[in-house]
């Protein structure tokens, strides 16, 4: 089959691309990571030794940057839908987040240790009808939140891609309500075009 012109674009924009061409040559699995590390280079998200748990991690991207933030006393469980590739420093869960058992298995990788970051940048498998994936992005968010809120340290942060639409604003009140800080972030790496944004909650409330 050929390819669409949208494919075609995309992929001609895809290769153009300033991040990713950066992520090639400087050995980052995906352009996503200057997303995280423009985040913490403004929030400090990172400190050596910190419990890390990275949903929705695969192709690695953010498991890189923050395995190298944390260094070898931190610790990094990352969970994905689609597999990832072996990463030094980082544990894997292959699985759906929206299963109680792979939620289990993750919080048994836990060890009852408190966790110090959640960063989340989750996406559903996009269907092209807008409300159908807004709810859904925004219902992976909500669940995201929830194991952040049930599992952070009190002075754990909580960081998030959300999509503006539908269900936006409700999230955002619902994230201040628990968090004592709420900030959003637009990386230069997140394409103009892309309603995503980034929500980062700290100082989480009892």
């Amino acid at each position: 089959m050929k390819p669409s012109k949208t494919s075609k674009q995309w992929m001609r924009e895809h290769i153009n691309d300033p991040f990713v061409q950066m992520a090639q040559k400087e050995g980052y699995r995906s352009r996503a990571a200057y997303k995280l590390l423009e985040i913490d280079d403004k929030d400090h998200l990172f400190k050596p030794g910190l419990v890390v748990v990275d949903l929705g991690a695969t192709p690695g991207g953010w498991c890189q940057v923050a395995a190298n933030k944390i260094g070898p006393t931190g610790k990094i469980i990352a969970l994905d839908l689609l597999p990832l590739d072996p990463l030094r420093g980082v544990e894997f869960i292959q699985g759906d987040f929206r299963d109680e058992d792979v939620l289990k298995k993750l919080e048994a990788s836990l060890q009852g240790k408190p966790v110090g970051l959640v960063i989340s940048d989750m996406a559903p498998n996009f269907s092209g009808v807008s409300a159908v994936d807004q709810d859904r992005s925004i219902y992976l968010a909500e669940l995201a939140m929830e194991f952040a809120f049930e599992h952070l340290s009190p002075e754990g942060s909580f960081l998030v891609k959300v999509f503006q639409g539908a269900g936006f604003e409700t999230y955002m009140k619902l994230m201040r309500s628990r968090f004592v800080k709420v900030v959003a972030r637009k990386p230069k790496a997140s394409r103009d075009r892309s309603s995503e944004v980034y929500l980062l909650g700290t100082g989480k409330l009892e």
